[in-house]
C-alpha cells in the first residue's frame, strides 16, 4: 500500500490517542483533587451548591449543606475542593483582606471624565435637538402639503 492512503488513517488513530490522553490527565486530576478532601473542608458541587464535607466513605460524601442539613452525594459529584478562604468568601460574605497596592478601576467611564465644574470646556450636547418653541421663527419650513421646490408628484422632474 501507498503511504499517502495510510496517512489519514495514521492522522486519525493519533488524534484519538491524544484526545483520550488528555481526558485520561483531567479524570486523574479530578481524583486527586477528591482525595485530598477532609472533613470541614468547603466543597463546591458539579450542580453549584457549596457545601462543608461532614463524613468520606469509599464512594460517597455526607455534605452539610445549611447548618443541620445533610445530603449525602456521589464522590464524583464534587466538582472543585475550596480553600477556606475562597469557601468563606463565596458562601459567608467574608471578604479577605482588603488592603492591597493595586489601583482600583471603576465600572464605568463616568469618574474618568471631567465634569462642566472641574474643566474649563462645557460638555457636549450630543442629543437631538428639541422641536422649535411656538415662539421661534421656522426658517424654510414649506407651508401646508406644498413641496420646497414646487413640484407636485407625477410631474415631470419630481422628486
Amino acid at each position: 500500500m501507498n503511504l499517502v492512503t495510510l496517512l489519514p488513517f495514521i492522522v486519525l488513530i493519533g488524534a484519538m490517542f491524544l484526545m483520550t490522553r488528555s481526558a485520561k490527565k483531567k479524570q486523574q486530576a479530578a481524583a486527586q483533587m477528591r482525595d485530598h478532601m477532609t472533613p470541614g473542608t468547603g466543597v463546591r458541587t458539579i450542580g453549584g451548591m457549596y457545601a462543608t464535607v461532614k463524613e468520606i466513605g469509599d464512594d460517597t460524601v455526607t455534605l452539610e449543606v445549611a447548618p443541620g442539613v445533610h445530603a449525602i452525594f456521589a464522590k464524583n459529584a464534587i466538582g472543585a475542593v475550596l480553600d477556606d478562604e475562597e469557601y468563606n468568601r463565596i458562601v459567608h460574605g467574608q471578604a479577605a483582606d482588603l488592603t492591597i497596592d493595586t489601583p482600583v478601576v471603576p465600572d464605568d467611564a463616568s469618574s474618568l471624565t471631567q465634569s462642566e465644574t472641574e474643566g474649563d470646556a462645557p460638555k457636549l450636547d450630543l442629543g437631538k435637538k428639541d422641536a422649535p418653541q411656538a415662539d421661534e421663527p421656522q426658517a424654510d419650513a414649506p407651508k401646508g402639503d406644498e413641496p420646497k421646490d414646487g413640484k407636485a408628484d407625477g410631474e415631470a422632474g419630481a422628486k
